[in-house]
């Protein structure tokens, strides 16, 4: 007799308790995409400030450009920024293919996108090798390299952090449910890219 008489209280305890936990995780993966936005945030107030100063230098120094140099060369930065700004479209697409559970087209398109950021670093350190100036070589010198230094180290972190979200999705089961780092590394690589098109303005486009 005693195996029959379930206290009904305990019963709606365990339902209650099994739809709880669900929500807790929903809530805490918001919670992340949120502390994440705010890094992205403190990273924007950093550029920033570096864009007014280099604003601000230009536009009040007397021997802005180094003795000798004329200016740089737009060509080549021009086609490292169609690159770098066209992957932000291909990461889109291996999100999607994610999100349909096509890991195969996942892969696919995320690795093109790491190729193209790979690509870029590249080009910036050809370009590098090749400037008639150092870091040294007065206020310009010193904010080209600062800039675009602070920026390229950003690329390689996201196209490092890009090949840690490709090989996590050969692990059996991983990203079934979809997953944060992707989300988060796909909107880091967002970032990166505008910033880039806001540099590639202020340096390369504006004489």
């Amino acid at each position: 007799m005693s195996t029959t008489n379930v206290d009904p209280a305990l019963n709606s305890n365990v339902v209650v308790s099994s739809h709880a936990e669900p929500n807790h995780t929903e809530h805490e993966e918001d919670y992340r995409m949120f502390g994440f936005i705010v890094f992205l945030l403190s990273e924007s107030v950093i550029f920033f400030s570096f864009f007014v100063g280099y604003i601000v230098y230009k536009t009040n120094a007397t021997d802005w450009l180094p003795v000798g140099f004329e200016g740089l060369e737009v060509r080549e930065p021009f086609i490292n920024t169609v690159v770098l700004v066209s992957s932000s479209f291909v990461i889109y697409f291996a999100e999607r293919f994610l999100r349909k559970e096509n890991l195969w087209g996942f892969r696919l398109f995320w690795l093109m996108t790491m190729a193209m950021g790979s690509f870029f670093l590249y080009g910036q350190a050809v370009e590098w090798m090749g400037l008639p100036f150092g870091f040294k070589d007065g206020v310009f010198g010193g904010t080209f390299y600062l800039l675009t230094g602070f920026h390229g180290l950003h690329v390689l972190t996201g196209v490092l952090l890009q090949g840690l979200m490709l090989g996590r999705s050969f692990w059996p089961n991983n990203y079934d449910g979809g997953e944060f780092g992707v989300e988060a590394t796909s909107l880091f690589w967002h970032f990166v890219d505008v910033i880039w098109i806001i540099l590639f303005v202020l340096i390369y486009l504006w004489k």
